[in-house]
């Protein structure tokens, strides 16, 4: 059971990146999926999410930059993420909620930083 989150680095306001995660120990194909970050001195929070049948949502100050996508077939979720804003600045991490979001499969991994300068 295990996720490896990479695809973060430092990037200028304006920029795009995007991120992966792939995933073990899970029926993957079945599983909604999502991307949250964590900015210094803030909680964690809920940046988009993907379902089984690939319907998406996203945090509202996310929406129109950030794209979520699945790969089945790679085990693996990416968030593409363009016009990037130093307020995305966080660290971000993935994981597999449940229908609530109340609770997630996986242990929260070491996620990956972004960094946005202006």
């Amino acid at each position: 059971v295990q996720l490896q989150a990479s695809g973060g680095g430092l990037v200028q306001a304006g920029g795009s990146l995007r991120l992966s995660c792939a995933a073990s120990g899970i029926i993957f194909s079945i599983a909604r999926m999502g991307w949250y970050r964590q900015a210094p001195g803030k909680q964690r929070e809920w940046v988009a999410g993907i379902t089984r049948d690939f319907s998406t949502n996203y945090a509202d100050s996310v929406k129109g930059r950030f794209t979520i996508s699945r790969d089945n077939a790679k085990k693996t979720v990416y968030l593409q993420m363009n016009s990037l804003k130093p307020e995305d600045t966080a660290v971000y991490y993935c994981n597999s909620p449940n229908t609530s979001g109340s609770s997630y499969f996986f242990p929260w991994g070491q996620g990956t930083q972004v960094t946005v300068s202006s």
